[in-house]
């Protein structure tokens, strides 16, 4: 009785989309396509000048035989490849102009402009079409010299205010968030304005994320950075979406009235089927003061921070590091569990799931290795209960490991091939002296699997090698 009243109770739980993973689909063939950074490649000679590749999905998932490579050079994108541009520092995805396509949305760190000078930055878009993705605009610039715009994993895409248009959300000046509010022109002019929201503890952003964390139905903007010059002093800040814009930012806490520390990754997902997304943080380094007064820091780990209708409860935070039952391996200094946090689906059972990449594990007396772990969601939350890991010395996996791959640097869950299973795709910027390699695992009702698994690189791709930390980043 009891076991046919939980299948029932199953049945009924919200299936929500954030669960299950969002479709960015540039082609608008009905499969989501993957954006692959390499923010430091050599494009014309040009030095760190950067492109982004995209391999296509398909009912077979993805396929190398239908990709592009994207950078400053590509016609229709804004500029030329210039030394240091880092085309690629980060990478995003939305239908910016409402036409039915995913469009690609590109950070330039590096770019300087006319008005604003030096390393101002640069957010371009590239849109999607019928036939894949062509043309472009500039987005934004940012304001002042070094401003650095659109800098890695600060940037996300989300409708903050709820009119149905995706709005840009980018880090300018490390310190303040700008709102780019859509709908969005061909011309990639804003009709919407911008909001700017600052924070008087001087912030250093790490990285952002959108998603519905209170089920309002409007996307809020989760972020974790840290105070100032104080790189130890990390913190996670939650700012509702709302018809306005972007509320005040709050920032979760423990059951202690302590905040619930952030890290270096994060990413949002329903990981316990309850129809609000959940933060995910991922914290990889460790060796730090607020070790002492924080849960579990060796090696690194991850905190789950429940969703609900008044937004994150920091007060039933949970953690997991590799010295977590169930957990592969074990948590060693450096390790750098709780790099790249992706989360979505990965078996299907309507609960997100998180992957984590564990870059500075080593083994078989090679450092720096790398793996990564896929932890598992459930109605309890993210615990180590059937978490799975992978590395290049894994059966069935392509190549071999090596001292500082760094294998799991990246890691980015998605479903290809729309089977409502996401697989993983792993960077390892490391591989082959640091020209950079991309994995993909494909995903069964147990989980991810070797099975199948492929690699490609610059050799795939038509790219320079050298240098190009090929896998630096994933579009979100």
């Amino acid at each position: 009785m009891a076991q046919a009243q939980a299948q029932v109770q199953d049945q009924e739980r919200p299936r929500s989309a954030a669960a299950a993973g969002a479709r960015q689909d540039f082609n608008g063939d009905g499969y989501s396509d993957l954006a692959v950074a390499a923010p430091e490649a050599t494009v014309d000679g040009k030095t760190r000048a950067g492109y982004v590749a995209v391999v296509y999905g398909s009912a077979s998932g993805l396929r190398t035989t239908s990709r592009q490579v994207i950078s400053q050079n590509t016609t229709g994108v804004t500029d030329s490849a210039e030394t240091g541009d880092l085309f690629g520092s980060a990478v995003s995805t939305a239908d910016l102009d409402q036409d039915g396509y995913t469009d690609l949305i590109v950070g330039v760190t590096g770019e300087d402009s006319v008005e604003g000078g030096a390393e101002t930055g640069l957010v371009q878009v590239v849109w999607g079409g019928a036939t894949g993705l062509s043309g472009g605009a500039a987005l934004a610039y940012g304001h002042h010299t070094y401003d650095r715009l659109s800098a890695k994993d600060r940037l996300t895409v989300g409708d903050v205010n709820g009119d149905g248009a995706s709005d840009l959300v980018v880090v300018e000046s490390y310190t303040d968030l700008r709102v780019v509010k859509g709908p969005f022109g061909r011309d990639g002019g804003a009709r919407g304005g911008e909001q700017t929201v600052h924070d008087d503890s001087d912030p250093r952003f790490l990285d952002l994320a959108t998603g519905d964390v209170n089920g309002d139905g409007i996307d809020d903007v989760v972020g974790t950075m840290n105070d100032g010059d104080e790189y130890d002093a990390r913190r996670v800040t939650y700012w509702q979406g709302t018809k306005d814009g972007l509320a005040e930012g709050v920032v979760p806490r423990d059951s202690r009235g302590w905040r619930v520390q952030g890290g270096e990754s994060l990413g949002l997902g329903d990981v316990n089927g309850d129809g609000y997304a959940d933060i995910v943080v991922g914290r990889p380094v460790d060796g730090y003061d607020s070790d002492v007064d924080t849960p579990i820091p060796l090696g690194g780990r991850v905190a789950f921070i429940p969703g609900s209708a008044s937004g994150p409860v920091g007060t039933k935070a949970m953690y997991v590091n590799q010295d977590s039952a169930g957990v592969p391996g074990a948590a060693e200094r450096m390790d750098g569990f709780g790099s790249d946090i992706s989360v979505a689906d990965v078996d299907g059972d309507g609960y997100a799931d998180a992957s984590t990449g564990v870059p500075g594990e080593d083994f078989d007396g090679l450092s720096n290795a790398g793996g990564v772990i896929v932890l598992r969601g459930g109605a309890n939350g993210l615990t180590g209960t059937g978490a799975t890991g992978v590395n290049q010395d894994t059966a069935g996996v392509p190549g071999a490991a090596e001292t500082d791959d760094a294998f799991g640097r990246t890691t980015r869950l998605m479903d290809a091939d729309q089977d409502g299973r996401a697989e993983l795709v792993v960077g390892a910027p490391g591989e082959n002296a640091n020209a950079g390699s991309v994995w993909v695992f494909r995903s069964t009702p147990a989980g991810i699997t070797p099975t199948g698994s492929f690699t490609f690189g610059a050799g795939t791709l038509g790219t320079v090698a050298a240098n190009a930390k090929l896998g630096s980043g994933f579009n979100s």
